[in-house]
C-alpha cells in the first residue's frame, strides 16, 4: 500500500476511535502490523488531531467557563478539570520512571478490549438501577483521572471508556455529562503528551528525521473524522446506552485472539 495511503488510513483510524469507547491505541497498533510502525510522534499527533476536533465541537462551552470563572459553579467544575488533569501528569509521570510503557503486541489489546467490553455491560447495568446524576463531584474527577492512567499503560483499554466509565461508576451516572467530562479533561492531557514528545524529538535531534508531510497529513485527517464521530457519539448517547460498543470490543478480542 502507498505510504501516503497508509498514513491517511492511519488517522482515519484515530479519527473513528480515539472518543469511541473501542481503544484508538488498540487500533493503531493493529494497524501498524500491517501497515508499519510510526514513530511515537506520529501517534501522540494524530491523537491531538482528534482532540482538536472536541476543541471546536465544545469550544462555545469552554469559552463560558472560562469567561464565567466567577461563578461559582463553573469556578468548581474547572477546578475539578485541573484536578484530573494534575493525576494524570503526575501518574503519567511514575508511570514513566517506573518504565511502564505499552507493549507492542496484539494479545495484550485483545485482552484488554473483551474485558473492557464486559466491564461496560457490567457499568450500563448499573446506571439502569441508578438514579441519573449529572453533578461533577471531586470523587468522579480523582477517578477519571486514575482512569487516563491506566488507559496510558494498559494498551486496547481506551481512554475515553476508561474515563467516561469510571466517571459514571463514581456516580456521574448521566451517559451525556459523563462523556463531556472525559472529553474536556482528554483536551489538556493529549496536547501535554504531543508537546511532550515534540520536547523529546527536539532534545534528540530527530527533527530531521521526522517524517513532518505525514505527520501532518495524519494529523488533519484525524481531525477531520474525529469531528464527524464525535458529532455522532454525541448525538448516539442521548438515546442509545454504549451496549453496541461493548458488544465491538468482545468480537474483535475474540477475532485477534483466534488469529494469533
Amino acid at each position: 500500500m502507498d505510504y501516503l495511503l497508509q498514513t491517511i488510513v492511519l488517522g482515519v483510524i484515530e479519527g473513528i476511535t480515539e472518543f469511541l469507547p473501542i481503544s484508538s491505541t488498540g487500533h493503531l497498533l493493529i494497524a501498524e502490523h500491517w501497515l508499519g510502525q510510526r514513530s511515537e510522534l506520529f501517534n501522540v499527533s494524530i491523537q491531538a488531531g482528534a482532540i482538536l476536533a472536541v476543541v471546536l465541537i465544545y469550544w462555545q462551552r469552554m469559552w463560558n467557563l472560562l469567561l464565567g470563572v466567577s461563578v461559582p459553579a463553573h469556578r468548581d467544575y474547572l477546578m475539578k478539570l485541573l484536578l484530573s488533569f494534575l493525576i494524570t501528569v503526575v501518574g503519567g509521570f511514575i508511570a514513566k520512571q517506573l518504565g511502564l510503557e505499552l507493549p507492542e503486541t496484539v494479545a495484550p489489546v485483545a485482552w484488554a478490549l473483551i474485558i473492557g467490553g464486559g466491564v461496560i455491560f457490567l457499568v450500563e447495568r448499573y446506571v439502569t438501577h441508578h438514579q441519573v446524576i449529572e453533578q461533577v463531584t471531586w470523587k468522579v474527577a480523582v477517578v477519571v483521572g486514575l482512569g487516563q492512567i491506566i488507559a496510558a499503560v494498559f494498551p486496547g483499554t481506551s481512554r475515553s471508556a476508561a474515563t467516561i466509565f469510571a466517571a459514571m461508576l463514581a456516580g456521574l451516572t448521566s451517559r451525556p455529562a459523563a462523556t463531556e467530562f472525559a472529553f474536556l479533561v482528554g483536551i489538556p492531557t493529549m496536547f501535554a503528551a504531543t508537546g511532550y514528545e515534540l520536547l523529546k524529538v527536539i532534545k534528540n535531534d530527530q527533527v530531521m528525521n521526522e517524517d513532518w508531510s505525514a505527520l501532518t497529513v495524519g494529523f488533519v485527517v484525524s481531525a477531520v473524522v474525529a469531528f464527524v464521530a464525535v458529532k455522532w457519539l454525541l448525538r448516539y448517547i442521548q438515546s442509545h446506552q454504549f451496549i453496541v460498543f461493548a458488544w465491538y470490543r468482545l468480537v474483535l478480542g475474540a477475532v485477534l485472539l483466534i488469529a494469533l
